[in-house]
Formats: structure tokens, C-alpha cells, sequence
């Protein structure tokens, strides 16, 4: 029988990380088969427990339950442990094995497809949930020189801040940003913006000013799909130097999740230039 996985998320059907992980399998030679589970508000230990004892293999996990699945798993790889998030889990003997590829895969496609250099970047983090828990720290290892997370709710963002424990990161809420053409959080215009907010579901953008967007040279959207999002359009508005979406992200963290069950690494170009073909309707 072929290896089960999945990824587990709540809305979920939109996702096309069972396609991603089909070419990967078709790639590498490996019998697999992914699909997706949706689990309802309050219920994602249940639909975990449920995939497990029909003999699934590994999950990822999308929004809204990636700090869930932190404190669900029994034992967490050091990412998942810097992040208090987890977005890949491998089940193995009986055990719950969690592990945080978000940051990884957004370094990667931010150096190596983007083409922008992050050491010495000033970066404006949006957001302090799960998808920004899992890419601090490795903003961080990429040598950049100031990390701003700006959520709606303060609190939240000078939690996330001083939990990474680095005199390079600070929290702020959304009215701190002002409307100036620098940040106080750090004195300086952002080189990188990244929106690790859902705000794309409720069809609407961050509360940034467009003096906040101008200047940047990359503004990044976790959320990917066939058309720009309210952030991509508020950031082309600013003049920012380039606005991409997360599709990157996505292949390039499903490929590490995908070499931790298999053991294998997939090529990544091949597969993110379908899935963008597939979207643009090519």
C-alpha cells in the first residue's frame, strides 16, 4: 500500500500542496499518496488522531493550526522548538514528530528565486501568528540586520519579539508604523515586507502606509493564487522594487518536508514553474 499523507488546515481546499507532493513523488520515484483534510474549529487533535489510526504516515499544516500542532506533538525538532510552531509531522513509532520548514522554504526562494540578498536586510515582519512563528529565527541565521513584527495586537508581536531573544528583533503594533517614510521600530525604510497575515482570506490588506511600502525593494505574500492580493496591490501602488507571492515558499518547504519522510530532496524549479502555469491557467 502506498504511504498516506495529507495536509490538514481550515480552509484547505484551495491548497495545492497535493499536486506539489504528486509531482515530487512522480520525480523521485516514490509511492506515495497526499490529499487534503479539512478539520473544523476546535477539532484539529481529532482529525490528527483520526488520519493517524487509518494509518497515515505525516501531515502537513497550514492555518489555522500550526502552534496547534506544536502542542500536540510529543516530541519537536529544533525549528519547531525556536518557532512554537509546527508545519510538518512525521509519525513515527506511535509518536508524533514535529518540525517547522516555513522559514526554510521562505530563505530559499527569497535568495536563490528571487534573487535577493538577505544578509544586512531590514526586514518588516506582518503578523505574529503560526506562519510568522516558523520564519524568525531563520530570518535571522540568513544574517539579517533588524527584524520589525507589527501585528494588530501588540502584545502578540512584543511576545513573539522577545521570545526569539535577539537585540535585532522588535514588536510593535500597526499604529507605530505611522506615516512617515521610516519606521520607528527601526529607524530606518525596510529593504524586505512580508505578510505573514491571513488577511488575503478576508480579501483585505495590512493596515501598512503606503510611506512604509515605498522604497522596499521585495514585498513578499505567504499567501499565493492566480491573482495579486490586497498586500501585492497595496505594495505595486507604493512603487515597491518587486512584489511576489508565497508559491515559492510553498514548493520550496513542501520539498523539505518531503526529504524528511523520504529521504530524498526533490528538484523544486520544475515543480513550482507547473504549479504556476497550472494557476495562471496555461
Amino acid at each position: 500500500m502506498s504511504d498516506r499523507y495529507a495536509v490538514i488546515g481550515n480552509p484547505v481546499a484551495h491548497s495545492r500542496s497535493p499536486a506539489i507532493h504528486a509531482l515530487f513523488a512522480a520525480q523521485t520515484g516514490q509511492d506515495i499518496v497526499y490529499g487534503r483534510l479539512l478539520a473544523p474549529t476546535g477539532g484539529f487533535v481529532a482529525a490528527v488522531e483520526r488520519f493517524r489510526d487509518e494509518g497515515g504516515a505525516g501531515l502537513n499544516v497550514t492555518l489555522p493550526f500550526k502552534v496547534d500542532a506544536y502542542r500536540y506533538c510529543a516530541r519537536c525538532a529544533p525549528r519547531a522548538q525556536a518557532a512554537g510552531a509546527v508545519n510538518t509531522i512525521s509519525f513515527l513509532a506511535g509518536e508524533a514528530l514535529g518540525e517547522n520548514t516555513d522559514g526554510a522554504g521562505l530563505v530559499r526562494d527569497i535568495e536563490h528565486r528571487v534573487g535577493l540578498a538577505l544578509r544586512g536586510a531590514r526586514v518588516l515582519l506582518l503578523g505574529a501568528g503560526g506562519a510568522a512563528r516558523g520564519v524568525v529565527a531563520p530570518l535571522l541565521d540568513a544574517g539579517i540586520a533588524a527584524l520589525a513584527i507589527v501585528n494588530r495586537s501588540e502584545a502578540r508581536a512584543v511576545e513573539l519579539a522577545a521570545a526569539a531573544g535577539d537585540p535585532r528583533v522588535s514588536g510593535a503594533g500597526y499604529p507605530s508604523l505611522g506615516e512617515a517614510d521610516s519606521s520607528p521600530a527601526t529607524g530606518a525604510r525596510f529593504d524586505l515586507i512580508v505578510n505573514a497575515t491571513s488577511s488575503a482570506l478576508a480579501h483585505a490588506a495590512p493596515p501598512v502606509p503606503a510611506p512604509v511600502l515605498r522604497g522596499a525593494a521585495l514585498a513578499y505574500e505567504m499567501m499565493y493564487g492566480a491573482s495579486d492580493t490586497p498586500f501585492m496591490r497595496a505594495a505595486r501602488d507604493a512603487s515597491v522594487g518587486r512584489v511576489v507571492d508565497g508559491l515559492g515558499m510553498l514548493v520550496e518547504q513542501a520539498a523539505e518536508s518531503f526529504s524528511l519522510w523520504r529521504g530524498v530532496r526533490p528538484q523544486t524549479d520544475p515543480v513550482y514553474e507547473r504549479i504556476r502555469r497550472e494557476l495562471a491557467g496555461a
